[in-house]
C-alpha cells in the first residue's frame, strides 16, 4: 500500500467509528434516560420497542473505536486508557447492567418489571455521564512523562467534566426524544415532542457554557479559535466560524421542526449539533490524538501492522455498514403497542 497517509486513514476511521457510536447508540441511551417520564408501562414498552432491533448493533462501533485506537495508535491508547480507568469501567458496567435490563425487562413480572424498568434507566443514565466524564477528561488533556501516562486516578474529575457530562446526558436525551418524535404516535408521540422542546433548551444553554469553558482548558484552543494572549484574532475564527453556525442551525431546525409538527426534521436537527460539537472538537486539538503532547503520527504503529489491518476493515467495515442500513430499514416506521420486537 505504498503513497497512502497509514495514519491519516486508521486516524479518519476510528474518528468515524466514534462519531457514528455517539449518533446511533446516544439516541437509544437518550431512550433510557427518558423512561422515568413515561406515563405508563405501556409506553415505556412502545419506547424500548422502538430501539429493540438495533440497540446492540449500534454499540458495535464502540468496539470498533476502541480495539481501533488499541491495534493502530498503541501508545495513544497506553496513555489514555490509564489516565481514564475509573469513568472506562463505569461505562462498561454501566452498559452491561443495560443490556442485562433490556432482555429480562420484558419477560419480569410486576415487581420485577419494575426493578429492570429502574436497572434500564440507572444504567443508560449512567453510561451517559461515564461517558461525559470520558469526554471532559480528554478535552482536558492528558499529563505524560514521555509516552507514558504520569496523572493521577481522579485528574479526569473536574467542575469542567461534570459540565462536559451535564451537556452529553442533554445531548443524549434530545436524540431519544426526537427519535421517539420520529418512531412514535398517540399519546407518547406528543410527549415525546414535549420533552424535545424541553432538552433543546438544555443543550442550548450548555452547549454555550460547554463552548466558552472549553476556551478555558488548554490555551493551544483558545488559540485556534482566535483568543490569546488576552487579544482577539478575527483571521482565525473565520475559517471555524461555520462550526458553530452549524449548530445554531441545528438548534434551529429542531424549533423548527417542532412547532411544524414534523415528525423526522427534528431528529436532523439534534444530529446537526452533535456533528457541530464534533467538529469543535476535532478543530480544537488535532492532529493530536493525546492531547496536547502527542500527535497521531507519533502514536501509530508501524506501517505493516497498519496496512495488514486496513485490508481486514477494507472487508468487515462494508459488512458493519451494510447490516446497519438493512436492519434500519427492515425495522423502519412507526412502532405500536401491538407490534413488540420480542
Amino acid at each position: 500500500m505504498n503513497g497512502l497517509d497509514l495514519p491519516l486513514i486508521w486516524a479518519g476511521i476510528i474518528a468515524t467509528a466514534v462519531l457514528l457510536y455517539v449518533l446511533l447508540d446516544g439516541f437509544d441511551l437518550g431512550v433510557g434516560i427518558l423512561f422515568p417520564f413515561a406515563r405508563t408501562p405501556r409506553d415505556r414498552d412502545v419506547m424500548m420497542d422502538s430501539i429493540a432491533p438495533v440497540w446492540d448493533g449500534n454499540e458495535t462501533w464502540l468496539v470498533l473505536g476502541g480495539g481501533g485506537l488499541f491495534a493502530a495508535f498503541p501508545l495513544a491508547y497506553s496513555a489514555i486508557l490509564p489516565a481514564l480507568y475509573l469513568p472506562v469501567i463505569l461505562m462498561l458496567l454501566a452498559l452491561i447492567l443495560r443490556g442485562v435490563a433490556f432482555e429480562f425487562r420484558i419477560r419480569g413480572r410486576r415487581r420485577g418489571k419494575a426493578l429492570w424498568t429502574a436497572a434500564f434507566a440507572g444504567g443508560s443514565l449512567t453510561a451517559a455521564i461515564a461517558q461525559g466524564f470520558i469526554l471532559g477528561g480528554f478535552i482536558q488533556g492528558v499529563t505524560l512523562k514521555g509516552s507514558q501516562f504520569a496523572g493521577g486516578p481522579f485528574d479526569w474529575l473536574t467542575p469542567y467534566t461534570v459540565l462536559v457530562a451535564a451537556g452529553l446526558v442533554a445531548g443524549y436525551a434530545l436524540l431519544g426524544a426526537t427519535w421517539l418524535v420520529w418512531r412514535t404516535e398517540t399519546e407518547l408521540h406528543g410527549d415525546a415532542r414535549r420533552w424535545a422542546g424541553i432538552a433543546a433548551v438544555a443543550v442550548a444553554g450548555l452547549l454555550a457554557a460547554v463552548s466558552f469553558a472549553t476556551l478555558f482548558v488548554h490555551p493551544r484552543i483558545a488559540g485556534r479559535w482566535g483568543f490569546a494572549n488576552g487579544a482577539f484574532d478575527l483571521a482565525a475564527l473565520l475559517p471555524h466560524l461555520p462550526i458553530p453556525l452549524l449548530g445554531l442551525a441545528g438548534l434551529a431546525v429542531v424549533a423548527v421542526g417542532l412547532r411544524r409538527k414534523s415528525h423526522g426534521w427534528p431528529h436532523v436537527g439534534a444530529t446537526l449539533v452533535f456533528l457541530s460539537g464534533y467538529a469543535g472538537l476535532a478543530a480544537g486539538f488535532f492532529p493530536h490524538i493525546v492531547p496536547y503532547d502527542m500527535t497521531f503520527r507519533q502514536a501509530a504503529n508501524q506501517d505493516n501492522a497498519l496496512a495488514l489491518m486496513l485490508g481486514g476493515v477494507a472487508i468487515l467495515l462494508p459488512v458493519i455498514m451494510g447490516y446497519t442500513i438493512w436492519v434500519y430499514w427492515l425495522f423502519r416506521g412507526k412502532v405500536t403497542p401491538d407490534a413488540g420486537y420480542h
